[in-house]
């Protein structure tokens, strides 16, 4: 008899995700049968009570906004880069029935910056001051960056970034949304804002040849503020190559068994296009 095990992504809104095409394909390649992967709508103060509720049928969750903070709370054990940033995006069941927290957002987006070019010692500017944000504080201190600088619309957010710099290891400058415009002009703009925060600063991106701009947004694609860096110079990662990135590593931790990447890209792919 087949063992039936699932897993799911956890957010709100959630309706939008293209988690599920990405690891049910992966299920689907690498011959896992029984294996099923769906939308849970949940916010964040909802996340302990239906994290308590989960059978043992549960193998793995995936946690997006805003409950990432959430998740790190709720694991019995964490990884060492998830306790750094304060926040987990993945959360795994172990044989014992506890849950283990990772962030494979860092090392998602070490390796998509990577793959467009960023290399040591590159200044760096974070849009926004949430969950996501304190993973690329993170992959920026992997990275080597010489400076990164955090642009919120709350200063205290900002602030509350700061254990997260220093426990990384990365300088960390704050800037309010006012100077948004004039820290574009960074090696790395890294936009972690909920969807059109950041359009207006569309209309002032100057060019810049070799600098990297990375949205963690995928819906809409792409953004205006992703279109606008394209259009003067920029290398642009799109939010969809952190989707398929982390997505690899919680495949690998829920399941035990290499991620079949190409047939989850190209399912990815597919959906998109339709």
């Amino acid at each position: 008899m087949t063992v039936r095990r699932r897993a799911a992504v956890l957010g709100k809104p959630i309706a939008h995700s293209l988690s599920p095409v990405i690891h049910n394909a992966g299920y689907a390649a690498a011959g896992l049968a029984g294996w099923s992967y769906t939308r849970i709508e949940c916010t964040e103060s909802e996340l302990p009570g239906l994290v308590a509720g989960l059978g043992p049928e549960w193998a793995g969750l995936s946690v997006t906004m805003p409950g990432k903070e959430a998740a790190l709370a709720v694991a019995d054990a964490a990884s060492p880069v998830a306790v750094a940033v304060g926040a987990a995006n993945t959360l795994v069941r172990r044989s014992d029935g506890s849950w283990y927290a990772d962030n494979t957002d860092v090392t998602g987006m070490i390796e998509v910056l990577t793959g467009a070019g960023v290399r040591p010692g590159a200044t760096v500017t974070v849009l926004g001051a949430g969950g996501t944000a304190r993973a690329a504080l993170a992959a920026a201190a992997r990275l080597d960056a010489r400076a990164v600088t955090v642009v919120a619309r709350r200063e205290a957010a900002v602030d509350e970034l700061r254990p997260v710099a220093d426990a990384v290891g990365v300088p960390m400058l704050r800037a309010g949304w006012a100077e948004a415009a004039a820290r574009l002009h960074a090696d790395v703009v890294i936009s972690t804002v909920p969807k059109g925060v950041a359009d207006p600063l569309a209309e002032t991106v100057a060019r810049r040849p070799e600098a990297v701009f990375f949205d963690a947004l995928y819906d809409p694609w792409p953004t205006p503020l992703a279109a606008a860096a394209a259009a003067v110079g920029f290398r642009v990662v799109s939010g969809l190559d952190l989707l398929l990135a982390q997505a690899v590593g919680q495949f690998e931790q829920f399941t035990g068994v290499p991620a079949p990447r190409e047939a989850m890209a190209v399912a990815l792919a597919d959906a998109r296009r339709q």
